[in-house]
């Protein structure tokens, strides 16, 4: 049996249709359940930057590196200053990276 099962028709002028659409494509969800997130007392985000889960990716193989790099520097009691500073820099271009993707202006095309 269906979870929802009780219909409810809503009558929206073109302009209020027009927004609902844009919100929930930016959303990346229908606009049911776009407004079902509404009614349920949420506002949904909007899709992350295409590249996002890249640099996401990218933020967790530099972390995973860095652990890599401070047990060995514990174990050991020496740490690689070059390796370190590498992957220093690797976490900073990254940043400044998704930095700019997030909060930059886009050029209107």
């Amino acid at each position: 049996m269906r979870r929802r099962n009780i219909r409810v028709q809503v009558w929206l002028n073109r302009e209020e249709r027009e927004k609902l659409q844009a919100s929930a494509k930016k959303s990346g969800l229908f606009g049911e359940n776009y407004l079902r997130t509404l009614i349920n007392g949420f506002v949904p985000k909007e899709l992350p930057p295409a590249d996002y889960h890249v640099m996401v990716r990218e933020l967790h193989a530099i972390g995973n590196n860095l652990n890599q790099i401070a047990a060995k520097a514990n174990a050991t009691g020496h740490i690689d200053r070059a390796i370190f500073q590498d992957e220093a820099n690797r976490l900073r271009q990254a940043v400044l990276d998704i930095r700019a993707a997030v909060t930059s202006p886009q050029k209107l095309e």
